[in-house]
């Protein structure tokens, strides 16, 4: 402790004109006692004003510099020592540094300036005003190809130093990008794979750029996706699976890359990866298995690398993702699930998965979770469904195979995604399918639950579907025996309400449900539409020139069914509709135009 007290006064008196001898020893004595206790030794250098003389001992000239740069390396590795380096002015010397040819100067000022930047705002700001990332990001470039033990330790730091200073950082991360560090990074993978440091640092670097839009454009124009793969191959340990999983995350988002990692060879990585770890209840390979899994459903969203995968039904990728969903892992039935709502995506694709009994493996896996199950697990199986029944031909054989039995199962659920899935399914499944609506709609349970999610104020999904299924049951089955049961529940005035929806199709959808119950039951439905307040509402949607043509033209039609019922013409004559309807005879919509002609010759003859 006196050596180090004797050593920071020295310093501070002969800083200025002392041999460098008598300097080198001083420094020394500092080193050494940094390396004994970092943290103690860093506070007696902050408190004795040393800071301020280092910034005039950084000089290129000096023999001493290397010295001083790694003491202001190691005392920034302490977090309250961050802001009093940048306040002493240490930053501009450092990275004026960066341009000398000193390896050894060169190394220790990257790593003084990484420490400084590490969580610190007010370090990465110095750096930045001082110009050090450009310096750093053409140092990458010029050493790049050179793979001597000091060019690769070198090149070690400067990555490590830009990691530093853009972490969690989007303004200098895209500084960064439009300096062009990531074909560098990439170039740097490929050539020091062996040198497991830079490698790990090369991959951090990633995994900060990689959550930028930007960055996946440029990743794009590289081999990164080869890099990636060929490097995933060769590790074994868990953490470096992982590591490299981190970037192939966010990267695997861009639809460019998810093709040229599958093209690449990714897939069959992943398979392997999830027959490894499948049976295991050892926590890393659990952890594999799930990120292995996800990525190979993540991959299967780009249209390309999906149809690529699926190979018109023959592939073994697809094959073996189909094995996962009688699987005994929650993981791989999830997994499993989700993969074939991906495949689902077009109709080819939907057509061949259900003419070759999907949907039975499907309801399998939903018989298996109706008990306490698992809620994500339902919510992917009954994503894949929907999809699936998406395809005209697809809904009679999904409706014979008891699909629509195996989704009601659900009706208890009271969990917002798997109702909303539920009601999404089940509405595909009866579009122009006459007798299933009408099965569907004369179930009372099924509709007292729809008018009951009706009111989910807290899930607008869950609320906007369940009002569209009440429309299509209707709209579907055009039954008296539905409207009945409809009107029973008390499910009239959500159709109301949904015509004021601002969405023009949940308004349309509701206003021809509205129409056939005018048309089929009204006597039935009169009360709960006065109730309901129809009439002023119709009046609202054809005053108002921001209606859709068809909105207006369905209105106008309704109109036309309501003034059957004594009630709601008298209400239709208090409320000068005529005033209204004459006007929108010259609608620039002939079809409004026309109806808006005949609803008038209607309204007059009633009058």
């Amino acid at each position: 402790a006196d050596n180090l007290s004797e050593a920071l006064k020295k310093l501070k008196i002969t800083s200025t004109d002392s041999t460098a001898d008598s300097l080198e020893g001083c420094l020394d004595c500092l080193l050494q006692a940094l390396a004994q206790n970092n943290m103690e030794t860093s506070e007696k250098i902050q408190k004795s004003g040393v800071l301020q003389v280092f910034a005039s001992l950084l000089t290129p000239q000096s023999s001493c510099t290397a010295k001083v740069a790694n003491i202001i390396a190691e005392v920034a590795r302490n977090e309250f020592m961050r802001n009093p380096c940048v306040d002493a002015g240490l930053i501009p010397p450092l990275v004026h540094l960066l341009n000398c040819k000193d390896q050894e100067v060169l190394l220790q000022t990257g790593r003084a300036l990484g420490n400084i930047c590490y969580d610190s705002h007010e370090g990465r700001n110095a750096v930045d005003h001082a110009g050090g990332a450009h310096i750093v990001v053409d140092h990458l470039r010029s050493l790049c190809s050179k793979t001597d033990p000091a060019s690769e330790k070198l090149l070690t730091v400067f990555c490590g130093m830009l990691m530093n200073y853009s972490n969690e950082n989007d303004t200098l991360q895209s500084q960064l990008i439009n300096m062009g560090v990531i074909p560098t990074l990439v170039k740097l993978l490929g050539i020091h794979c062996q040198n497991a440091a830079l490698t790990e640092m090369c991959l951090v670097a990633f995994g900060n750029l990689a959550e930028l839009e930007s960055s996946k454009e440029q990743f794009a124009y590289t081999n990164i996706a080869e890099e990636l793969v060929k490097l995933f191959k060769k590790q074994i340990e868990h953490d470096k699976k992982e590591m490299i999983f981190e970037v192939l995350a966010p990267l695997a988002e861009n639809d460019v890359i998810k093709l040229q990692l599958v093209e690449a060879g990714l897939v069959e990585c992943l398979l392997e990866i999830v027959q490894k770890t499948v049976d295991s209840d050892k926590e890393d390979d659990i952890a594999e298995l799930k990120t292995a899994s996800d990525l190979m459903v993540l991959l299967l969203l780009g249209d390309e690398s999906m149809q690529k995968l699926f190979e018109g039904g023959k592939g073994s990728v697809f094959q073996r993702v189909l094995s996962w969903i009688p699987s005994n892992s929650h993981q791989l039935q999830l997994a499993g699930a989700l993969a074939i709502a991906n495949f689902a995506r077009n109709d080819g694709n939907c057509i061949h998965m259900v003419d070759n009994g999907i949907v039975q493996k499907l309801m399998d896996l939903l018989d298996r979770h109706v008990e306490d199950g698992n809620v994500t697990v339902q919510h992917a199986a009954l994503s894949a469904l929907r999809n699936l029944a998406i395809p005209v031909v697809n809904k009679a054989k999904m409706l014979s195979a008891g699909v629509a039995e195996a989704v009601l199962k659900f009706l208890r659920s009271e969990m917002p995604p798997v109702q909303f899935k539920l009601l999404g399914t089940l509405r595909m499944l009866i579009d122009a399918q006459a007798e299933a609506a009408e099965q569907l709609g004369k179930n009372v349970k099924l509709v007292e639950r729809l008018v009951e999610w009706c009111e989910a104020k807290d899930h607008a999904g869950v609320m906007g579907e369940s009002n569209r299924l009440l429309s299509a049951l209707i709209r579907h089955s055009k039954s008296k025996d539905v409207i009945r049961t409809i009107v029973q529940s008390g499910g009239i005035k959500h159709l109301v309400t949904m015509a004021t929806s601002e969405h023009v199709i949940m308004q349309n959808e509701a206003l021809v449900a509205l129409a056939l119950i005018a048309a089929l039951e009204l006597v039935t439905a009169e009360k709960d539409l006065e109730n309901a307040q129809l009439v002023q509402i119709l009046h609202r949607l054809l005053s108002d020139d921001r209606s859709a043509p068809e909105i207006k033209y369905n209105s106008m039609v309704l109109i036309c069914a309501l003034i059957g019922s004594e009630p709601l013409q008298k209400e239709v004559q208090s409320m000068a509709f005529l005033e209204v309807i004459s006007k929108l005879r010259s609608h620039e919509n002939k079809t409004v135009a026309q109806q808006a002609s005949l609803t008038e010759q209607r309204l007059a003859v009633e009058s």
